[in-house]
């Protein structure tokens, strides 16, 4: 059985003992070394992975050889290219980690017999990509209605023990930032 993933579901909605089993007999449990490289572009995108211990991290490398930083998965969260997922088709993306980390994968060819079976499981997965959709709104909105220092300081205020966790210029990335802008920002601070 995979608890922090049982207990995560939990969190939203009810599952039968017997859902449960259906579940962890299709997640396979992945470990990963700090900077190990689950998917990179070219390739598809073939599930979703629960992070149980760690820290992921998804991005892109611009044109001009830029990281970019699309999402962050800590702990009791999922991550995945989606597009690529979805649409079986290769993604432009590195989904990396940035910590020694222990996933689950649940492979997409497993999800239409799970939410078949057990129809909770597609109420879970919906509420999980509307969490995900209202996130992406409000960071959009924070690149939009922000500066950039009003988005540091949101940032850091939000999620405080992440930013001691994740090098700087990957929350610059995230944040549409520099590095060197975080780093005089920071001594202002102090």
């Amino acid at each position: 059985m995979y608890p922090e993933l049982l207990n995560h579901i939990k969190r939203y909605v009810s599952l039968a003992a017997r859902d449960e089993e259906l579940l962890c007999d299709h997640v396979q449990p992945l470990g990963l070394k700090k900077k190990g490289i689950l998917l990179e572009p070219g390739k598809i995108c073939t599930g979703n992975y629960f992070v149980v211990k760690g820290c992921m991290r998804l991005y892109f490398i611009n044109n001009k050889l830029n990281e970019h930083i699309i999402q962050f998965g800590l702990e009791n969260w999922w991550i995945n290219d989606q597009d690529s997922s979805l649409h079986k088709k290769p993604s432009n993306c590195y989904l990396q980690a940035i910590e020694p980390s222990e996933l689950l994968l649940l492979p997409d060819k497993a999800l239409p017999a799970l939410f078949q079976q057990a129809p909770q499981l597609e109420s879970y997965f919906r509420i999980m990509t509307q969490i995900v959709y209202v996130a992406a709104q409000r960071r959009i909105g924070f690149v939009f209605n922000q500066t950039e220092e009003e988005r540091y300081r949101s940032f850091v205020s939000q999620f405080p023990g992440f930013v001691q966790r994740v090098p700087q210029y990957m929350i610059a990335s995230y944040l549409g930032l520099t590095p060197q802008y975080i780093s005089r920002l920071r001594a202002k601070i102090s």
